[in-house]
């Protein structure tokens, strides 16, 4: 009997977001996958060849954007059905939460490593839904008591 292989959804905004979900490639290029990430020239060049699906931009704090990108998690998720979510932020990972928190999909978020004494919106937003909640600084722990510290990353 063969391992069931899981399906990975990695969410997050395009630039540095992104670009940190892609040095995990070492975890998730053997899975299958797609990607939920801004249309921006920056993800359509990193993202040439993988299975992407486009959030809506602008985000940060847009209530019309919240309400765009709950609307594109349902339709996603329901279609795909993935067994994780990954996140590193930004905004559009807490529709994509919150959704898979009710759906039961596993939900991993990773605090960037510029968050050294303050939780960002997205992290205190996800906290709660995160089945793992990664820190990469020791202190983050007095600011997400549950957070699993490992370090830098990368």
């Amino acid at each position: 009997m063969s391992e069931k292989k899981i399906k990975v959804c990695l969410v997050g905004s395009s630039g540095g977001h992104l670009n940190f979900l892609y040095q995990l490639k070492p975890f998730w290029q053997d899975k299958e996958r797609f990607w939920v990430t801004f249309d921006k020239e920056d993800s359509r060049s990193l993202l040439q060849g993988e299975k992407v699906y486009h959030a809506y931009f602008p985000s940060n704090r847009s209530i019309k954007a919240l309400i765009i990108n709950t609307h594109r998690a349902r339709k996603i998720l329901k279609e795909e059905k993935p067994d994780l979510i990954i996140s590193a932020g930004a905004a559009p990972a807490v529709p994509f939460f919150y959704i898979g928190k009710r759906k039961k999909i596993k939900l991993i978020y990773i605090e960037p490593y510029d968050r050294i004494n303050k939780g960002s919106l997205t992290g205190r937003l996800c906290y709660k839904k995160a089945d793992v909640f990664i820190v990469q600084w020791e202190q983050m722990k007095e600011v997400f008591p549950k957070a699993v510290y490992l370090g830098s990353i990368f």
